[in-house]
């Protein structure tokens, strides 16, 4: 091989499109999931579970996001839940933990979520870390 066969092949090698990692290949959560998901244990896993179809004390928040209020089969719901007409999404979510009571009269949720950087963090876990 001569000196400009190894110089393409050393170029093809180090192309950043070989180098990028596949399209399907899952990346890891980034800073603002990981303490997510430190929150999410800390603060909502005695009620919540992110298994499908293991319900609590409140409802499995698996695939929560873009999943409508009141609707996992088995979960007790207060009945101003079941009748809010949320769809969950991240605004949603992040209003919801501001302040459970204000949003969903009647709701049972007692906890709330001050911090904005905490609910937003909570709000990226449950992306990642949520299975449809």
């Amino acid at each position: 091989m001569n000196a400009r066969h190894a110089a393409v092949i050393t170029s093809l090698l180090l192309s950043p499109a070989l180098l990028a990692a596949p399209a399907f290949a899952q990346t890891a959560p980034g800073p603002e999931a990981a303490a997510g998901e430190r929150l999410f244990r800390a603060r909502c896993a005695s009620c919540h579970s992110l298994d499908a179809g293991q319900n609590r004390i409140g409802p499995t928040l698996n695939g929560l996001l873009g999943r409508k209020a009141g609707s996992v089969e088995g979960a007790r719901y207060s009945q101003g839940m079941r009748d809010s007409g949320i769809t969950w999404d991240a605004a949603q979510l992040q209003t919801y933990l501001a302040n459970p009571r204000a949003m969903v009269k009647g709701t049972t949720m007692a906890i709330a979520v001050p911090a904005e950087a905490d609910r937003a963090a909570l709000a990226a876990y449950l992306e990642t870390g949520s299975k449809p």
